[in-house]
C-alpha cells in the first residue's frame, strides 16, 4: 500500500457578495434537495468520491447514515440529468453559525461539461440562504485537479493548509 503526501486546503467566503464567476445549471439538468436514504447516499458518495479516495463514511452502518442524514443541520442537494444523478453537495450547519460545504463533487459522467461551476454556484447560494456567519470547505491534492481552481474562481479564499500522509489501496 503506497503512502502519499497530501495537502489539505481550507477555504472560506465571508460574504455572499464574494461569489464570483456565477454559472447557471444548464438545460436538461436540475439541482434539488433530497431526503436520502443510506442506499442513495452511498450511491452519491461512492459515485463522486471513489476516484478521489473518499473513505471516511464507507464504514458507516445504515443506522449511522440514517442518524446523520436525519439531523436538521445536514442538507443533501443532488444534480440530476433526467433520472440519473450527476453530482451532489452536502451542507452542514455548525454551532459557530458557519455552513460547511462538507462534500461536493460530480460523478465521472458529469465531469468536463461546466457542471462543477454551476453546482458550486448553487451550493454557495443555498449555503448563504441559511444565513451563516461564513461558508467554508476544504479540498486536498487527492481531489479533481480543477477543484481548487473552481473554488477560487467562485470567490473562496484560502485560510490555511496542512500536510499529512495517507495510505492508498
Amino acid at each position: 500500500m503506497p503512502t502519499v503526501a497530501v495537502v489539505r486546503t481550507y477555504l472560506e467566503m465571508d460574504s455572499p457578495d464574494r461569489l464570483t464567476g456565477r454559472a447557471v445549471v444548464p438545460p436538461g439538468f436540475v439541482v434539488r434537495r433530497e431526503s436520502c436514504d443510506p442506499e442513495m447516499y452511498r450511491e452519491l458518495y461512492e459515485g463522486v468520491g471513489t476516484e478521489y479516495h473518499w473513505r471516511d463514511r464507507r464504514s458507516w452502518s445504515d443506522e449511522q447514515l440514517r442518524e446523520h442524514l436525519a439531523k436538521p443541520s445536514i442538507a443533501i442537494w443532488v444534480l440530476w440529468q433526467g433520472e440519473s444523478p450527476r453530482g451532489f453537495f452536502e451542507l452542514a450547519r455548525h454551532d459557530d453559525g458557519s455552513v460547511e460545504i462538507a462534500y461536493f463533487g460530480l460523478m465521472p459522467m458529469g465531469i468536463g461539461q461546466g457542471l462543477g461551476r454551476a453546482l458550486l454556484t448553487r451550493a454557495v447560494d443555498v449555503a448563504w440562504s441559511m444565513k451563516p456567519t461564513r461558508v467554508w470547505l476544504h479540498t486536498c491534492t487527492l481531489d479533481h485537479p480543477a477543484a481548487l481552481a473552481n473554488y477560487l474562481a467562485r470567490g473562496f479564499q484560502v485560510t490555511r493548509t496542512e500536510r499529512y500522509t495517507v495510505d492508498l489501496p
